[in-house]
């Protein structure tokens, strides 16, 4: 994941993550990216039932009973072993978590052990009331999934009126001051609403927006060829960067991600370093920090029966279940080739990859894709949009070498940040 926003504009620096010795469990949320001892953001698909049939979804979701989803009892000895291992967030996505009926039970007991709650949701179900008990468990964020507007929305997601409930929904969340916004997911289908979808979080006032590229995965799979083209992509991302600088400049206050697509890193480097030469060190040393794609490093799922994979994104691998073993067993467990693939440094990847000055910014990009793609684990990626002449091994990249001077911490700072991760 790439904070647009902070790194573009200069909102977050190498100071900030310094002050914290870059130590996970003291680290407000949105600096986690750049901490040195990454522990995994775990998604959990609580369940795999969802009122929604959108065309990309990765977990090929239907309005239908799933035998064998983890117990209620299950699911706490679950969240007892993520928090052992220091799991810093679990994200309760689905299916359509909601359709869980003890959700907020789960939540509440992630939180009583110290680890933060995000729920990802389509927002159909957020009426009054639940919006009310999103807001009493204390879910640190909430990501409603669009579309596009209405039209395009409706469409992708398979169910007329359900733009209106999604908006409807985020409504009922600012109105509670709960921490909501957009989760975009691009393709062919939906390119032509991003303008749209910016005017949107200026009109209703959504502070943040993270847009996915697309994943080759569960139905997904069969929108390869509604991809964007490398060209395409660009183009998109440069007008995400423009938007995002006009925000920051009006002083409006709008957080702007991008997921899935690590060629994106590189890229905003090279646009601060023509832009901005004077923080391109400092911004480039942020992002060799993130580390691009962390698909079993520092995201990991566990699916709706228990079975852990290296991203959400991978359900036809198997790490193990955690019926069977601990969660922290299986986690670190390399005998699974994909596995040990996902923890090497660095990643063995060919192709463009193996003659990438970037590689140590993106990490081989997504695994999932290049294997949908070319059949190979260890493929490049086919979504980088970079040139052959950008990623030249033999240019320049910043020398990382000499110290990064930072402003001692500020004990008001520590306390927001260990109060920011439920800890």
């Amino acid at each position: 994941m790439l904070s647009v926003t902070r790194l573009l504009c200069g909102t977050a620096t190498t100071s900030d993550a310094l002050r914290y010795g870059r130590r996970a469990g003291k680290m407000p949320a949105h600096l986690l990216h750049f901490s040195e001892d990454k522990k995994p953001v775990v998604v959990w698909n609580c369940t795999r039932t969802c009122n929604l049939k959108c065309i990309h979804c990765y977990a090929s979701s239907r309005d239908e009973v799933y035998p064998g989803e983890l117990n209620g009892d299950e699911g706490r000895a679950l969240l007892d072993d993520l928090a052992a291992f220091g799991v810093p967030v679990v994200l309760f996505s689905g299916g359509e978590p909601l359709m869980r009926h003890d959700i907020f039970e789960m939540a509440a007991y992630a939180k009583s052990l110290g680890m933060r709650a995000v729920l990802s949701t389509n927002g159909i179900l957020i009426d009054e009331a639940n919006a009310d008990r999103i807001k009493e468990v204390g879910f640190s964020y909430v990501g409603i999934s669009l579309d596009g507007l209405e039209e395009v929305h409706d469409k992708v997601r398979g169910v007329r009126g359900a733009f209106n409930s999604s908006i409807d929904a985020i409504r009922r969340c600012r109105a509670r001051d709960i921490r909501v916004g957009l989760r975009y997911t691009v393709h062919k289908l939906n390119i032509d609403e991003l303008p749209g979808i910016f005017d949107l979080l200026e009109a209703e006032d959504i502070p943040r927006c993270c847009f996915y590229h697309l994943a080759y995965a569960g139905r997904g799979d069969k929108l390869q060829r509604f991809d964007l083209t490398p060209p395409e992509t660009r183009k998109a991302i440069d007008y995400l960067f423009e938007r995002t600088l006009d925000f920051h400049q009006r002083g409006l206050d709008k957080e702007i991600l991008t997921v899935d697509n690590h060629t994106d890193n590189a890229y905003l480097y090279l646009k601060v370093l023509e832009m901005d030469p004077a923080r391109a060190r400092e911004v480039y040393q942020m992002l060799a920090w993130n580390g691009g794609n962390q698909s079993g490093i520092a995201i990991v799922c566990v699916d709706n029966l228990g079975n852990v994979h290296p991203d959400q994104f991978s359900w036809h691998v198997d790490l193990g279940n955690v019926k069977d073993r601990p969660f922290s067993e299986i986690w670190e467990d390399t005998s699974n080739p994909l596995m040990a693939l996902m923890k090497e440094k660095p990643r063995q990847i060919t192709g463009k990859c193996s003659r990438c000055r970037f590689f140590g910014l993106c990490n081989g990009n997504l695994r999932v894709r290049a294997h949908s793609f070319h059949g190979d684990w260890r493929a490049e990626d086919p979504a980088c949009y970079l040139t052959e002449e950008e990623i030249d091994i033999n240019l320049p990249v910043p020398d990382l070498s000499q110290p990064v001077i930072v402003d001692p911490a500020d004990p008001a700072d520590e306390a927001e940040a260990v109060s920011e991760c439920g800890r």
